[in-house]
């Protein structure tokens, strides 16, 4: 890397879609060490709202102008379509950048695995924007789960859904293979990481996935059960077609039980133009409070703030001192194996084992 403590590490956003422009770069530009240099992008609206965002900012019309210089970058943040996803990291990694791939990592489970593979060759840094790991209401989760308040779990339940009754064009509404399209793939890939986060690896899969809207091409709705080695059951919802939303988590020990509902702030907040360092930044108000206890002594559990902004500290920390990248890549190729098992799954009606070279 050639970023040094005094001067910030230069980074190349590709794609500034949804992912690129809500999430990365503001992220990019509100962490102390990272400087957004360069965004790919092509399409003439999406570079004006670059020049209006980030202003400093080299705009490029192709990721191919960027390897010929590498020199001039020291990290590659890849948010294009999913079906780029590995020919972008794959190609900086050649680069001898490091990379940081927007989730899901891969379309299959054996194209992510060839690219860690590669990164691992090469000595090249990789890692996955598995952002919802530092939702504040997993944030709490977890706290409770590690500190032992809920006792032993036997049953985790988590929930990402939407009301979109109207399909939206795009590429996640096709049905290509290669697009990796559909709820499955875009919320499941958070909900499945974080019930593996909490629990453990999964020893048996079971899913629902189906097409509610009328002319949908991918799933919009899917239900999936992981059983995990360690004997909690995760029960996982995610849908674009659900008129009324369920709790976003309900998790039940043999002493407590927590329940929240609603998702985190932080995307509305960047969607809003919110950075990481305004005043309560990542906070839920209390009342929004998820309730732990037991039926008949309930009380309101603080919710963790939540630190999406952690992911890219963490990136700056291991680029320079030589650490762990915010996630190991090899927990997102794992993700993908099961979300291909639970597609599986669903097609033939079955409880399936999961193989031993997924239940890392």
């Amino acid at each position: 890397m050639t970023g040094s403590a005094q001067a910030p590490l230069r980074v190349a956003l590709l794609g500034y879609g949804l992912a690129g422009r809500v999430f990365h770069a503001p992220l990019i530009a509100a962490t102390p060490g990272l400087r957004l240099h360069a965004v790919v992008t092509r399409d003439p609206q999406r570079r004006q709202q670059v020049r209006q965002d980030h202003p400093d900012a080299r705009l490029v019309d192709d990721a191919e102008l960027l390897w010929r210089s590498p020199e001039a970058l020291d990290l590659v943040v890849v948010a294009t379509p999913n079906r780029q996803h590995v020919a972008m990291a794959r190609a900086a990694l050649a680069a001898g950048l490091a990379v940081v791939v927007d989730k899901p990592l891969a379309a299959t489970a054996t194209e992510g695995r060839e690219l860690v593979d590669e990164a691992t060759r090469r000595g090249v840094p990789l890692t996955v924007f598995q952002n919802r790991r530092w939702d504040g209401d997993f944030l709490t989760v977890r706290r409770l789960v590690e500190q032992g308040e809920l006792g032993r779990v036997t049953r985790f339940e988590s929930r990402f859904e939407r009301w979109r009754p109207t399909i939206k064009p795009g590429w996640r509404e096709n049905a290509a293979p290669d697009e990796a399209g559909g709820a499955l793939y875009d919320l499941g890939a958070h909900l499945i990481d974080q019930a593996v986060q909490l629990f453990g690896p999964v020893s048996h899969v079971y899913a629902e996935v189906d097409r509610r809207r009328a002319g949908a091409q991918v799933d919009d709705d899917a239900f999936v059960a992981l059983t995990h080695a360690g004997g909690v059951r995760s029960h996982l919802w995610m849908s674009a077609a659900a008129p009324q939303l369920g709790p976003r988590f309900r998790v039940l020990g043999d002493r407590a039980g927590y329940t929240t509902y609603g998702l985190d702030p932080q995307e509305d907040a960047l969607r809003d133009g919110g950075r990481p360092g305004d005043s309560g930044w990542g906070e839920v108000a209390p009342e929004r409070y998820g309730q732990f206890g037991v039926e008949g002594d309930l009380r309101p559990m603080p919710t963790e703030p939540g630190r999406y902004q952690s992911f890219y500290e963490q990136v700056v920390t291991a680029l320079r001192d030589g650490g762990p990248m915010p996630v190991d890549a090899r927990d997102s190729v794992d993700t993908v194996s099961l979300i291909e098992l639970a597609h599986r799954s669903s097609a033939e009606g079955a409880v399936l084992p999961v193989p031993p070279s997924a239940a890392r």
